[in-house]
This record gives C-alpha cells, structure tokens and sequence, in this order.
C-alpha cells in the first residue's frame, strides 16, 4: 500500500488489534481467526493491527507471525493490516521482511525485548529496521523503548518510511512534546491499554487517533466512542465511559494481562472462537465471565437505546 494511503488511514478513523485465535493445543488456528477478523472489517476500522499487542504478539514465535499476517489479509478485504513486529534488532530486521513479503501494508515496531538501551541505540534500532523494508513503519513508545523528541525527529529526517508514532507510555508531557517537535509528520495513535480511558487527553495533545482494544468485541461501543469524541460530545463520552469503560477497566484490573485476556473472552462471548490466551497469560475464570457477560449485555441495551432516542 502507498505510504501516503496508509498515513492517511491512520490518522483519519479507528483503529484495531484482532486477537490472534488458537487451538485447545495453543497452535494458531486460522479459520476462527479469519472470521473474527472479516467481522471487524465490516464495521469499518480504518486498520486492523494482526499480531500486535492484543494479538499477543510477545507469545508468538517469529515464523508464525508472517502465517497469521496473511490469514488476516486475505480475511479483511480492503482494511489495511499493520503487522506487529518487533524482538531485539536483527530479528525485528528478518522478521520484517518476512512480513514485506506476506503482504502486510505496514509495520508496528513493538518494543525490543527485555534490556534498556540509551538513545543513541534506540534511534540505530528503528532506522535499521525502516531500512530493511519498503514499508511504512509505526514505532511503538513503551515499556523499555521510549524515544524521545529530538530522536524521534531526527528519525524523522533519517527515515522516508517512518510514518507512525505510537505512544503507550501515558506521559502526556513527554506526548505533547513529540507531536510539537515532529508537527504532521508522522500520524500520532494513542495506544495505552483500552485506550479510549485516555483518548481525550491525548486529543489534547495533538494525537490523531488510538488503537482500541474493545473493538474486537464491542465494535458498536468502540464507534460511538470515536464518534462522540470526534464531534467533541463530552457528555456522550461520559456516558460511555462511565456505562462501560470504568467497569471494564475494573475488571481488566483484577490480574496482571487481564488486558488482553479480558478482551479474548469478550471476543468468546460475541460467539467467536479465540481459543484461549497463551502462557503466561492466564484466561478470566467463570465469575469473571459471567461479570464480562452482564457488563457487555448492559451496556449494549444502553448504547440500542440511546441511539434510537437519538
């Protein structure tokens, strides 16, 4: 895909991270995933996020993200699929011409893993992965990775393909800062766990869209969500916050990766079949399912009504 398309793609709509389904035997299993996916698409995001960080992307192996990177193209239809991508440099580097060739229109650099490293090495990591590929890639501050202004702008300079940035710290100083240093250049997303708890701070400051987590089982909510805040409907908001996403965010809360698990069984509840999450994750138990379930069914009998009085 153009590089232009697809900026534009990102900064304009919604945007998304499918789980990635397996089997009871934790293998990748396409065709719930498939149909999971040509679900989402219909509802019109912007982009679809395959394996990223709801996708557990920490808990695939390198050969089977390209495999999962072409279900979901050939599932989505015309939704650009960003291809997660990410470990420590020279991995990131195989792996994203890997995911060049199974067709993904973009990449998301996720986080290196596990060490620290100063500036200077996270700018030569980025731009060695941007060089590898004619993609456009989307950095991913968080965690153990975090640029700051003056990298990400001269990584700007340095880097053609460079169009994302994408910020999970919750620094909103450290937010505003970047998008004053780099302007337009790049699309800025807001990608904080359930992203929409932060999304009006992060309109605040500067950012474009955000990636949201619910949309894989919620579409409905998620939507009007983005549509309210877009139309600066603060008391839609509000509502929408406090019917659904405070609750959720308690829930979510509970365990340590219920962010991602949450969402999987959110997904089981819309009658998909995700398979359960992969180790160390651990799913919800059945309170908590059944807490997930009467939150979801409220919620949505709130949304039905409040539209059709609209």
């Amino acid at each position: 895909m153009d590089m232009s398309v697809m900026s534009k793609a990102l900064r304009e709509g919604l945007l998304s991270f499918p789980v990635t389904s397996f089997g009871q035997d934790g293998a990748f299993a396409p065709e719930p995933y498939a149909k999971h996916v040509a679900w989402l698409s219909s509802f019109g995001a912007s982009a679809l996020f395959a394996a990223g960080g709801t996708g557990e992307f920490t808990a695939l192996s390198p050969e089977e993200v390209p495999g999962i990177v072409r279900v979901a193209k050939e599932a989505a239809g015309n939704v650009p699929i960003v291809a997660g991508c990410g470990y420590g440099t020279e991995t990131a580097v195989r792996l994203a011409r890997n995911l060049e060739d199974a067709g993904a229109d973009a990449l998301l650099l996720l986080p290196h893993y596990l060490v620290g490293a100063p500036q200077e090495g996270l700018f030569a990591h980025v731009r060695k992965v941007c060089d590898a590929v004619g993609l456009g890639v989307i950095v991913y501050n968080r965690d153990n990775s975090v640029l700051q202004a003056d990298t990400l702008s001269r990584l700007c300079d340095a880097c053609p393909n460079l169009i994302g940035y994408k910020d999970g710290t919750g620094d909103i100083a450290l937010a505003r800062r970047i998008t004053a240093a780099i302007g337009e250049r790049l699309a800025c997303i807001g990608g904080m766990p359930t992203a929409e708890l932060f999304a009006e701070a992060y309109k605040g400051a500067g950012f474009h869209s955000y990636s949201s987590a619910v949309f894989n089982f919620v579409p409905e909510i998620a939507l009007s969500f983005w549509q309210a805040l877009a139309s600066n409907d603060r008391a839609a908001c509000t509502r929408l916050l406090e019917g659904f996403y405070y609750p959720f965010m308690k829930l979510r809360d509970r365990k340590a990766g219920y962010a991602i698990s949450a969402i999987k069984a959110g997904v089981r509840l819309r009658g998909f079949e995700p398979g359960p999450v992969r180790s160390p994750l651990v799913d919800l138990d059945a309170t908590e399912m059944e807490l997930l379930r009467t939150l979801t069914e409220q919620a949505m009998r709130t949304l039905s009504i409040a539209q059709a009085a609209a």
